[in-house]
């Protein structure tokens, strides 16, 4: 059984990063997306929000699942048995930043790092950019799925 793991923050869930796990789910057995917990940084939404969003994109997969973890990547990848890690690649920039972790996650336990790029109509899409856009009231519909909208406007509307 051939497992990976789909790691990152996914505050909000993008399209792009839906466009990520359906193409990985085609390559690998079973692929786990996996929501970090981080409690230094300030995310929009609450992990298990954001574990229900994704939870509620990835239904359609039979072999995909959804779950949160902490600590050290390459340690939740061993726990489940993963052989490889799905990074998404929007341009060079990421791949000068993702390389590096790449290279250090191999190192640390022999994990393999499986870079897919983005499709080109989603290559500028990003969490941060789509949370700035919304902020200011711009039109970001076509960039996440249609149930994030409205919690995501709602959200923002609750900042200063």
């Amino acid at each position: 059984m051939r497992r990976a793991v789909c790691p990152g923050s996914f505050d909000p869930l993008t399209n792009g990063h839906l466009d990520i796990v359906a193409r990985a789910a085609k390559v690998f057995d079973e692929v786990i997306v996996a929501v970090l917990v981080n409690e230094s940084k300030r995310s929009l939404f609450s992990v298990d929000e954001r574990v229900s969003m994704l939870s509620e994109a990835v239904s359609a997969y039979d072999n995909v699942e959804v779950t949160a973890f902490r600590g050290l990547l390459v340690d939740f990848c061993r726990d489940n048995q993963a052989v490889a890690v799905v990074k998404g690649l929007r341009s060079g920039g990421d791949f000068d930043y993702e390389v590096h972790m790449a290279r250090m996650n191999e190192r640390l336990s022999g994990i393999e790092t499986v870079f897919i790029p983005a499709s080109p109509a989603l290559s500028f899409v990003a969490s941060s950019l789509v949370k700035e856009v919304a902020r200011f009231g711009g039109d970001v519909s076509g960039l996440v799925p249609s149930y994030v909208l409205k919690p995501l406007h709602s959200r923002l509307s609750e900042q200063p």
